[in-house]
């Protein structure tokens, strides 16, 4: 789902609006118009009936809204930052920047956005019956507005992910066994069997003749069903990125001259590089002490007739100019850097602080996918080393900017087998 169009900022969080939404606030209009039509035919207009059925459409949204600001203020109360809020077709989502450190404050915010819905509920519901002896048809709306609340805060409470009652059940595994592994496990387990259980049910419906209702009854399975599998190929990732090394998925896209090799040596060596992939790095060592790293400014601030006479040891820059990491650091820390520095390839050094390869994203992404059992072809990776990018999409730095900002990993977490992995795609 794209971001929308930034309609305003509360508190310093953009509201966004998915081109979708427009679909379900028609829908709903709609929908409301032929209620109100049916309950108050010839008490109002045509024209009237329609606004009051679009007020309603949009006071919903204004519901969803404040739902998904009770869940991003308690998160921003627990030093979360809240990214943005989109109303897209199927209601309304908050992307924070990370999750929460502790299984209580994720609880806390998991528990937010139904409480909000269920305290305008009660409130709507019970000033409904006053609103409705002065002005019957703003008391229609105020109750039907208290309905939807219910239905938005209860239907939120089903105990399985992407649903709030999904993440109040992670909270509270993560809680008891200590594991926040163990608690996407569960609640992602949970939303899968309720989302093929939206999905079956509406079926059944479609099959016997159902309506709108049905078709929309699949649609949130399938949702569900997304979401749920996001949630298990995330942790997969996380755990394959914590397990490996930054030496497991080092390649070695540099080169190697001597101090005294001269420019023309250089030039030669350039033009050996295939010229569609990002040039391979060259470094200088003199009998065996590493020296420097050299670009091609020599090559292009100094005349042809030159380049005999100069040395490459004249024109290095010291190792510490380019971007690296050891070997032995978690392979997500590789990731965050990448993205940190803005740079397409990293340094990898040995224990030792010498130069031992290069990682570059295409090789991150082949090493994690590997270890879950899945072989990226070479054009595959080729292509995203010509973009510097992760093949496939991957959000690797994403998924590494949320375990920097998690919390520990599980003191014990159970290796990765192939009955445990979430299927990618």
């Amino acid at each position: 789902m794209g971001e929308g169009w930034l309609l305003l900022k509360i508190r310093g969080i953009p509201l966004r609006i998915h081109p979708s939404w427009f679909v379900i606030l028609g829908l709903a209009t709609v929908s409301f118009e032929q209620q109100y039509g049916a309950r108050f035919a010839g008490q109002a207009s045509v024209l009237g009936l329609w606004l009051m059925a679009l007020l309603t459409a949009l006071l919903l949204f204004v519901s969803v809204l404040l739902h998904e600001l009770g869940h991003s203020f308690v998160a921003m109360a627990y030093g979360v930052k809240v990214r943005s809020i989109t109303l897209f077709l199927l209601g309304g989502v908050a992307t924070v920047e990370r999750e929460c450190s502790t299984a209580l404050s994720a609880l806390q915010v998991a528990a937010a956005g139904p409480l909000v819905s269920l305290v305008l509920a009660s409130v709507l519901l019970l000033g409904s019956h006053s609103v409705s002896h002065a002005w019957p048809l703003a008391g229609e709306v105020v109750q039907q507005l208290g309905v939807l609340n219910l239905v938005l805060g209860l239907f939120n409470l089903l105990p399985g992910l992407p649903l709030d009652g999904g993440l109040i059940v992670k909270a509270l595994v993560w809680q008891f066994t200590g594991s926040q592994r163990r608690g996407i496990q569960v609640a992602a387990g949970i939303g899968r069997f309720l989302s093929l259980m939206a999905i079956g049910m509406g079926t059944l419906f479609v099959l016997r003749g159902g309506g709108f209702g049905a078709f929309w009854l699949i649609l949130l399975g399938w949702f569900g069903l997304g979401a749920s599998r996001n949630q298990l190929q995330q942790l997969s990732l996380e755990e394959a990125m914590r397990e490996l090394k930054v030496g497991d998925a080092a390649a070695r896209r540099f080169r190697v001259l001597e101090s005294d090799a001269s420019l023309r040596d250089l030039s030669q060596l350039r033009l050996s590089d295939d010229s569609s992939l990002p040039a391979d790095w060259v470094l200088i060592c003199d009998r065996g002490r590493w020296q420097g790293v050299i670009d091609d400014q020599a090559l292009q601030s100094l005349p042809v007739q030159r380049w005999d006479g100069e040395r490459v040891g004249d024109h290095h820059q010291p190792l510490d100019s380019l971007p690296s990491i050891t070997s032995g650091e978690p392979l997500w820390q590789a990731a965050l850097k990448l993205d940190a520095d803005g740079v397409n390839r990293l340094l990898v050094l040995s224990n030792a602080g010498l130069p031992s390869g290069t990682i570059e994203r295409p090789e991150l992404s082949d090493a994690v996918l590997k270890r879950l059992g899945l072989r990226l072809p070479a054009p595959l990776i080729e292509a995203a080393r010509r973009q510097g990018a992760y093949p496939l999409g991957l959000a690797l730095g994403q998924v590494a900017r949320s375990m920097a900002n998690a919390a520990p990993a599980d003191p014990d977490p159970e290796p990765l087998t192939a009955a445990k992995q979430a299927p990618l795609g």
